[in-house]
């Protein structure tokens, strides 16, 4: 089997072909990516719940909004934690992803992981795909792969980030950012 290329700190855009609700317009940030398969967190599907009544002992670093979001359909009672922070620090409680952006272990107390996180998002469940998984949607143009750029972990408006993404694009993917929500329309 030929070794796949991860794909790990890319951004996946959906198409506006996928239709599946869990990932209609979504921008999911690829945590890890290998021949087993993928893992990452929807980028743009806030709650109402505020970060302070989930986790408030990491309230005091919550990225606004400062609610927890829905990271995808998979395992939605677990929290994954995504940090801002400088690198520098040997990390201990923070694994480094795309400039500055890592993942957080929730788990511990807010002052005994370094690099301290000076921002953070806490996402709900996650997306996941087994071996081939993935590959084969992307094939199937489910998704379009993109560079990530570390704030769009942080956006203030998280509506707004799919035609955001696609917008900076340099080519023809640019056109999509103004595709109607039902293309049949059009």
């Amino acid at each position: 089997m030929p070794e796949t290329e991860s794909l790990r700190g890319k951004l996946l855009v959906a198409t506006p072909a996928l239709a599946d609700p869990n990932f209609f317009r979504s921008v999911v940030l690829l945590l890890e990516h290998n021949e087993g398969g993928a893992l990452g967190v929807v980028l743009n599907r806030p709650t109402d719940t505020p970060l302070d009544d989930a986790l408030p002992l990491w309230a005091g670093v919550a990225a606004e909004p400062a609610v927890v979001f829905t990271g995808g359909p998979v395992q939605p009672e677990a929290a994954i934690g995504l940090g801002l922070a400088s690198l520098g620090d040997e990390p201990d409680g923070f694994a480094p992803l795309l400039g500055g952006v890592g993942s957080v272990d929730l788990a511990r107390e807010p002052d005994d992981v370094r690099p301290a996180p000076e921002r953070l998002r806490v996402f709900a469940g996650y997306a996941g795909w087994g071996e081939g998984q993935l590959e084969g949607e992307i094939v199937q143009a489910s998704w379009f792969v993109v560079d990530a750029d570390p704030g769009d972990a942080w956006t203030r408006d998280p509506s707004g980030l799919w035609r955001a993404v696609l917008r900076r694009q340099h080519n023809r993917l640019k056109l999509f950012a103004d595709c109607p929500v039902d293309p049949t329309t059009n």
